[in-house]
């Protein structure tokens, strides 16, 4: 294994840490959980910076690292909407976000043809508000003291952030698939 692999290896492991979370949260274990979710989501940054730094960007890498954070992400928050630590609205708002992504990816493949997955600035935002929420959320959990004003405003970052990216996706992908189907290419005609 060369070190070029590095990042995607961090994405794999952050893929393989949502395990160990879902069971803390679901045995109420907080501490432990805050302690693998900050882990986790550390990776998140160190894996781009390493591809980014060394030219270690993948098409493999490309994959993994967004299907770590939808897997960390979308677990987390259904878990702790499911435990009522984080509004179900805000659970089924971000879970929503994401079905419609993931379908929207599906479909341009397959009716429309290859894309390069690359996340927007909106997009980056997005997974960083929530990050930033669930780790805010675990840690009152497990620690307490953490200010009920810092995450309300969190959780209106995150409703902000996510219907922005959201919207962002279904508009620049839409508008693709709408310019292929136009010229008579892809699946589409």
């Amino acid at each position: 294994m060369s070190l070029r692999q590095l990042p995607n290896l961090i994405s794999l492991l952050r893929i393989l840490l949502v395990v160990p979370l879902a069971w803390l949260i679901l045995r109420e274990e907080y501490r432990g959980a805050l302690w693998v979710f900050a882990v986790a989501a550390l990776s998140d940054g160190l894996d781009g910076f390493l591809a980014r730094r060394f030219g270690w960007m993948s098409r493999l890498g490309s994959i993994l690292d967004p299907m770590g954070d939808k897997a960390l992400l979308a677990t987390s928050f259904f878990l702790l909407g499911w435990q009522g630590a984080i509004p179900w609205w805000l659970t089924l708002l971000v879970l929503g976000r994401d079905l419609v992504i993931v379908t929207g990816a599906v479909a341009f493949h397959f009716l429309v043809g290859r894309y390069d997955m690359a996340p927007s600035l909106a997009s980056k935002l997005n997974t960083g508000a929530q990050l930033i929420l669930v780790l805010l959320v675990v840690a009152s959990l497990a620690l307490g003291g953490v200010a009920e004003w810092a995450v309300r405003a969190m959780t209106t970052v995150v409703t902000i952030t996510t219907l922005m990216s959201g919207a962002e996706y279904v508009w620049i992908w839409g508008g693709r698939a709408f310019a292929t189907r136009r010229k008579g290419g892809g699946g589409l005609g």
